[in-house]
């Protein structure tokens, strides 16, 4: 066993030479970078594809959401288990190991053959991005001098805005061009460059744990109980809010949740640390973070079907249209800060969230009710990404100054978990939302695929105000979190039980 652990735990020294050049640390921030890039591609890639996919498998919007959904499941069952196996054996290997899984499963969901198939390719592909994103922040951290940590997280959140804007205009124009398998390829030369960069340049991971406990209960309870939260969200619409299904989903999800909940409150070395939620602040601002993701994507799903289904625009000029949003949030994210010193931590959140309920008041006023819409269109998705930008970053932020720094690494775990599972539940919402409201004056069920452009413009402006009571949500989140992290009670004394 102690042979196995320390082979396990045995990463590859990077290149002599490449170590000993002053750039090496940019090198690996590049690196890591391309990570986060080539995951907000695919993310925003997907969605813009998702209603030519639905039409290929012809498959119902519950169905065909999980092509986003699996990814996004797999992602946050696999990623506390993950964060926890780095730090017990180390970050490069299983860093290379998730771009090999990564672009595996990429070049499978390209030549899948079935929408089965290609859910199951997504999963996996959902684990090999797990992988990634368990490491990327901490590799980065470590790698940069403190002086130059800021700088390298900006380039890093730089390169995850370029990869969200880049998404839909790739998309559209694979999905032109080449076809739907293309926008699964696309990724798969960066992410071989990606291990091959890896095995040379990433330097072996320092202060490995290989006799920690693992939390194998925590392990077991968490992957089924998200993803039956995510599901549960999804069918909602065709189970119905009352029948067995849905309330014994909704059961055992609880239970699950208890469970995990006690068992963490238990085991010496959980997988999330019950000490975070004992700050007001940072529970709140986390909720904040899962509403904020939830309507980003809920925003992507809902306008890729309004584009491509409601308006008849070819992917192309849908994927254009749909890169404003990203575009607004990079270019609006770095001035969050100093908009935050004018306003007050208080108002910054609701101020942004204000801001994106302008864009959902205009769509609801002119979605599918005017013939020039596109430039109400752009006004709304650049209105809508603005407040996004002036939201996230001053969220993120207190969250993590409402921990002690002791506890910043679980609270950046978790925050990750957060997002990838606000991500699933937008998508999820949105899917069901969509589905209901395309049922026919009677009642009846009636599949998008039939439904005429001007329906499904009806059904995506109906779904709006569910988007609505989420920026609602997410303001107050925000905002009541800056202010338990402002006011007398911080909750740094409420985790640490003295002052900081």
């Amino acid at each position: 066993m102690s042979l196995l652990i320390a082979r396990l735990t045995t990463e590859p020294a990077p290149l002599a030479w490449l170590e000993r050049q002053p750039w090496h640390p940019w090198l690996v921030v590049g690196l890591v970078s391309m990570g986060a890039f080539i995951g907000q591609v695919d993310a925003t890639i997907v969605q813009l594809a998702l209603p030519t996919l639905g039409h290929h498998f012809e498959a119902s919007l519950q169905h065909v959401s999980w092509i986003a959904l699996s990814y996004l499941a797999a992602f946050v069952a696999f990623l506390p288990i993950f964060g926890r196996l780095c730090e017990m054996f180390g970050r490069k290997t299983l860093y290379i190991l998730g771009y090999l899984v990564f672009i595996a499963a990429s070049a499978l969901c390209g030549f899948a053959s079935s929408f089965e198939q290609l859910v199951v390719f997504r999963f996996l592909q959902g684990i090999g991005g797990s992988l990634l994103g368990a490491n990327s922040i901490s590799i980065l951290v470590k790698t940069v001098s403190p002086a130059q940590r800021g700088r390298a997280l900006g380039w890093f959140a730089a390169a995850q805005a370029v990869g969200m804007s880049a998404g839909p205009v790739l998309g559209g124009l694979l999905l032109v061009t080449l076809g739907w398998r293309w926008i699964f390829w696309l990724t798969v030369p960066f992410g071989a460059l990606a291990v091959v960069l890896g095995w040379l340049a990433l330097p072996r991971t320092s202060g490995v744990q290989p006799g920690r406990a693992f939390d194998w209960g925590g392990a077991l309870l968490i992957g089924p109980a998200l993803i039956l939260i995510v599901a549960l969200f999804n069918y909602l619409s065709t189970w119905g809010l009352g029948s067995p299904a849905t309330l014994g989903s909704l059961a055992l999800a609880a239970l699950l949740l208890l469970l995990l909940l006690r068992r963490e409150r238990m085991f010496v070395a959980p997988l999330i640390d019950p000490v975070l939620f004992r700050s007001p602040a940072f529970c709140s601002a986390a909720a904040g973070v899962t509403l904020g993701y939830a309507l980003l994507f809920g925003m992507f799903f809902l306008m890729s079907f309004a584009q491509g289904h409601g308006f008849g625009e070819p992917p192309g000029t849908a994927g254009l249209h749909l890169a404003i949003i990203p575009v607004a949030i990079g270019l609006t994210a770095p001035f969050s800060n100093t908009v935050k010193e004018r306003l007050g931590g208080h108002w910054v959140g609701l101020a942004g969230m204000a801001l994106s309920f302008l864009a959902i008041a205009l769509l609801l006023a002119t979605l599918g009710r005017v013939d020039d819409h596109r430039l109400f269109d752009a006004v709304a998705y650049a209105l809508f990404g603005a407040g996004i930008g002036l939201f996230i970053a001053p969220n993120n932020q207190v969250a993590i100054a409402a921990v002690p720094p002791a506890l910043s690494g679980p609270a950046s775990s978790l925050l990750n978990l957060m997002r990838a599972l606000g991500t699933s539940l937008g998508v999820a919402g949105g899917a069901t939302m969509l589905a209901l409201n395309l049922e026919s004056p009677d009642g009846a069920s009636r599949a998008w695929l039939s439904s005429s452009g001007a329906d499904m413009l009806i059904a995506v402006r109906h779904t709006l105000p569910l988007l609505g009571g989420i920026i609602v949500l997410a303001g107050l989140a925000a905002w009541y979190a800056a202010r338990k992290l402002d006011g007398p009670d911080k909750p740094q004394k409420t985790l640490s039980g003295k002052a900081m």
